[in-house]
């Protein structure tokens, strides 16, 4: 069916602090997927008059009357709500009036919303750049004086239409204030402050904690907004999206990279490794939580874009960019558009989305594969498929040397700490062993050089033979050469292949 991109004259949320132009980014609650079934019988809560007033407009726009129709003779809809992650920010184009100089929503006509296969008749995306839970939820309060509460535009396009799915990403400006702390460890670095990792480390899971009851409470005013607008609960999906992390530490593993300033990378590598390996999963935890206790089905795509970072070859996400196109000179809509997802970010969505939508799962994850450029849907959490590998005769786990992920270091065998770099997770459907520190680094066998004694690394995933492994019993060994397998040594030494033996060192468990 023919789908039609809804441009809304009521765009969401209010301006984002000063700060929050710089990184705001939230995790967002896709709803609810319509049933097969429809009433006939339209059972909702009446409006109060304001908003009955911009629904019957609304409604002689689409299907040119104003009454409210029966289900089953409605358009079908989408719709996206959230903040600055979902609503396009960091794209470059915005539908008027979302674009300055009164409100600065800037929702894009390439957000994800619009994108996605999910059959739709109109997509309406009514996320707003610097919105928090505030300006969603039942009694909120508006952004802008031509929003309206988020939640107030889904009850009247659930009235008009038939909803599908509704797509929550929100909490990062909340408690967690994801753009002030983004644009404080920018400033740090470009002003060679010192790094901002031990500012914000130690309170960091309490602001996360602090933070899930009002996502809760939010997703859970949107199915009351769905309810009251005659719909059973399940007549549709309700998602939570989280966030992926825009940058990374990896970028001097791209072969063109053009440095820092250029790419708008700028952040101490040490921040870019605390925001992927902590900041980031922290959030993704909560908003797994959020879901898990209100019944939203949930989108984990904490990894979407690894190895499509900021100054990465093929980037997902905006760097740092200053715009000065707009009069009144620098002021804290500048840098609102800087590490945001851009165009081929909301592509990812959308792809995630949709395979999301047809699949059934309550609970997913999305990532790219061997760098293919195409995301594939997990039906896992992330959280829940990493773990230790150790070693049989040493005790040992199976170690990324000093945590660092960049193409060509080494795997060791160290000392059991729990750390992210001695997380693996074996994708049997692939046969590739994956570092928990990104999904976009594997273990491999370097030059596909088969021989007792090499040492293995791990190098950007890429689904060649030299990254491909069996598990036969307790024992790893590469798919090309079943002969040799991963042994370890003294403890502290590279992990390297000999002949197999069945020898206590060549067991992981």
């Amino acid at each position: 069916m023919t789908r039609t991109r809804y441009r809304l004259r009521w765009p969401i949320a209010a301006v984002a602090a000063a700060a929050a132009a710089l990184g705001t980014m939230t995790a967002a609650a896709p709803a609810g997927a319509a049933g097969t079934g429809t009433t006939a019988a339209v059972a909702s809560v009446p409006l109060p008059p304001a908003l009955e007033s911009i629904r019957a407009a609304e409604a002689t726009r689409i299907y040119g009357s104003p009454e409210e129709r029966p289900l089953d003779q409605r358009k079908t809809g989408l719709i996206s709500l959230g903040d600055s992650e979902i609503s396009g920010e960091g794209v470059g184009t915005y539908e008027s009036p979302t674009n300055g100089p009164s409100n600065w929503c800037h929702r894009s006509p390439d957000a994800a919303i619009h994108r996605t296969g999910i059959p739709a008749d109109l997509t309406f995306n009514v996320a707003c750049s610097g919105a928090y839970t505030g300006n969603i939820r039942i009694g909120g309060s508006k952004q802008y004086a031509d929003e309206l509460v988020q939640s107030d535009s889904l009850a009247i396009k659930a009235r008009n239409t038939r909803i599908k799915m509704v797509l929550l990403v929100a909490g990062a400006n909340d408690d967690l204030q994801f753009g002030p702390v983004m644009t404080d460890c920018v400033t740090r670095y470009v002003l060679s402050q010192g790094t901002c990792e031990p500012k914000y480390a130690p309170g960091w899971q309490a602001r996360v904690d602090g933070l899930v009851p009002k996502v809760e409470q939010t997703v859970r005013d949107l199915k009351t907004v769905m309810r009251d607008a005659g719909y059973a609960d399940g007549d549709y999906k309700l998602v939570v999206m989280g966030y992926p992390s825009p940058i990374g530490p990896d970028f001097n593993d791209n072969p063109n990279f053009p440095g820092k300033l250029i790419c708008g990378g700028m952040g101490y590598d040490s921040d870019t490794k605390w925001g992927r390996n902590t900041a980031v999963p922290a959030f993704e935890r909560g908003m797994r939580k959020v879901a898990a206790s209100t019944g939203a089905v949930y989108l984990d795509n904490s990894r979407l874009f690894q190895g499509h970072e900021v100054c990465m070859e093929d980037t997902w996400a905006r760097g740092l960019f200053i715009d000065l196109s707009k009069p009144g000179g620098i002021d804290e809509n500048t840098t609102r558009q800087s590490f945001h997802p851009n165009k081929s970010g909301h592509a990812a969505f959308a792809s995630c989305l949709t395979q999301l939508y047809g699949s059934g799962l309550r609970e997913a994850s999305c990532a790219d594969v061997n760098s293919s450029g195409t995301p594939t849907l997990f039906p896992v959490a992330w959280d829940d498929v990493y773990r230790p590998l150790r070693n049989e005769a040493t005790g040992n786990c199976l170690d990324v040397n000093a945590s660092e992920s960049a193409n060509g270091t080494a795997v060791l065998g160290w000392d059991c700490h729990g750390g992210r770099n001695q997380g693996w997770w074996y994708d049997s459907a692939r046969q590739t062993v994956h570092t928990e520190l990104t999904q976009d680094r594997c273990l491999d066998v370097p030059g596909a050089v088969y021989q007792a004694g090499k040492a293995l690394i791990i190098w950007n995933c890429g689904g060649a033979a030299n990254q491909k492994f069996v598990r036969d019993g307790a024992t790893l060994r590469p798919a090309a050469a079943t002969g040799l397998c991963l042994t370890q040594g003294a403890a502290k030494e590279p992990v390297r292949l000999q002949t197999c033996n069945g020898s206590a060192n060549q067991k992981f468990a």
